[in-house]
């Protein structure tokens, strides 16, 4: 295996942490103005990209990034970070009004999607950049469902399994820790939870973290080879009854975890699955001590979920000949790299990996090329095109979690009548179903 990191065999989503606050058309750009963000675009300047996204909004890393913006780019640029709920109203409210303000959008794909009908096409600049290796089914998936592409992919990320090195101590005999299945990983935290006389492997199971990214792109995909139109069939009832016998091995201080990087730092836990920016901490001192390996595989598959971001020209945008001087300068395989080496997301371009990146960016780039690139990597997206209604979905495969694990309430009987709510709100808003789903007219639970 190489060093070159290339983008996934199919595609992806998230990994905005953020809260999805709505505002409406008119008052978007007041709350963000009071904020401290100028969403409008009117701050840039003329000469300068105004350049609107949900990523990199804590203010360190919005810092970091603009600090990649200004080494590698040379057109002036005002990068301005804010919710997606603020992202997907002014880009509204704008259009709307005939009177967009922004020079360049950047989004997850399944804030982009959503707003397709206010983008530009740029099929003509992924011609340009077609040297630049994205795949075809990254490709693909810039078209959002119709026939011309609405966004050139920008970076992405994903999520793995971070190990302490005392806990390969109990990694059962035959178990390769590089490619888990699910029945490895299940008896590996049964044997430690033995070995080590309490349980020490985890997940982020608290109020804000993201088990629930588990559930649909990785435990789900793998063994029923969907998220929704699989929700209670069963080989979720066997997903489920999977999860409740693994989530019995678990820390059960996991239900107080946002993110995983703090107890594996502290050794409360020396396994766990999380975000790769929620576990960037933990091996930050010690790497010698660490892994990161990629997600189990089960039997449709190794599912994982990846987020892909994307840069969109809005239609009316300002600056247009200069904004698509941005897109080309952030596809340059050193500025995607440097983004790596400054807030963890991973190229989308062809590129080698330097040999000099940090202990915990390392161990993680190697396991998302592993996880990527392995036999039968089924890829998972998050919702899309679910806007301020993607919460309730999400809460859904929490209850389940609640139902399931802690309650330890009947599986069939969960699965069904939360698949009653799911398709309640999947019917009010008549969306066409994501990876690994089929692509349909709509999208239900069978």
């Amino acid at each position: 295996m190489n060093d070159a990191f290339s983008s996934p065999t199919r595609l992806p989503s998230r990994r905005s942490l953020l809260l999805a606050g709505l505002g409406t058309a008119l008052s978007a750009p007041f709350l963000a103005a009071c904020a401290g963000f100028d969403t409008s675009g009117a701050a840039a300047g003329q000469g300068t990209v105004g350049f609107l996204s949900t990523q990199f909004t804590p203010v360190e890393e919005k810092q970091r990034y603009e600090a990649v913006l200004k080494k590698f780019l040379r057109v002036p640029t005002a990068y301005n970070a804010v919710d997606p709920g603020v992202f997907a109203s002014t880009v509204k409210s704008q259009a709307s009004a005939q009177n967009v303000r922004t020079s360049l959008l950047g989004g997850l794909h399944g804030e982009l999607a959503p707003l397709s009908s206010s983008l530009e096409d740029v099929d003509a600049i992924l011609q340009d950049l077609s040297g630049r290796g994205f795949t075809q089914e990254m490709l693909d998936l810039t078209k959002a469902g119709g026939s011309a592409a609405k966004y050139v992919p920008w970076m992405q990320a994903t999520y793995v399994v971070a190990v302490n090195k005392k806990a390969l101590e109990w990694l059962p005999s035959g178990v390769d820790v590089n490619d888990l299945t699910y029945e490895g990983f299940l008896a590996w935290a049964k044997a430690a939870r033995q070995g080590a006389g309490r349980p020490v492997f985890g997940m982020p199971a608290g109020p804000k973290g993201l088990h629930h990214r588990f559930y649909q792109g990785f435990l789900l995909p793998s063994f029923t080879g969907g998220q929704i139109t699989t929700f209670r069939n069963p080989d979720a009832v066997a997903a489920w009854t999977y999860m409740q016998e693994l989530w019995a091995n678990m820390a059960p201080a996991s239900t107080n975890y946002d993110a995983m990087q703090e107890p594996l730092a502290r050794g409360e836990v020396l396994v766990a699955w999380d975000h790769v920016a929620r576990l960037v901490d933990a091996p930050a001192n010690k790497p010698d001590d660490w892994l990161m390996v990629p997600a189990p595989r089960g039997p449709k598959g190794r599912g994982y979920m990846l987020i892909i971001a994307g840069l969109a020209l809005p239609k009316g945008g300002k600056d247009r000949d200069l904004a698509e001087q941005v897109i080309r300068g952030l596809s340059e395989p050193l500025t995607q790299i440097e983004t790596l080496r400054r807030n963890a997301f991973f190229p989308v371009v062809q590129t080698e990996l330097p040999t000099d990146l940090t202990g915990a960016i390392a161990l993680e780039a190697l396991a998302v090329r592993r996880q990527q690139r392995s036999a039968g990597a089924l890829l998972a997206l998050p919702p899309v095109g679910l806007g301020p209604k993607e919460g309730e979905v999400s809460q859904i495969f929490k209850n389940c979690f609640q139902e399931i694990c802690l309650n330890n309430s009947g599986i069939q009987p969960v699965l069904d009548r939360q698949a009653t709510e799911l398709n309640t709100i999947l019917k009010t808003l008549n969306v066409p179903c994501w990876a690994p789903d089929p692509i349909s007219a709509k999208c239900e639970v069978a």
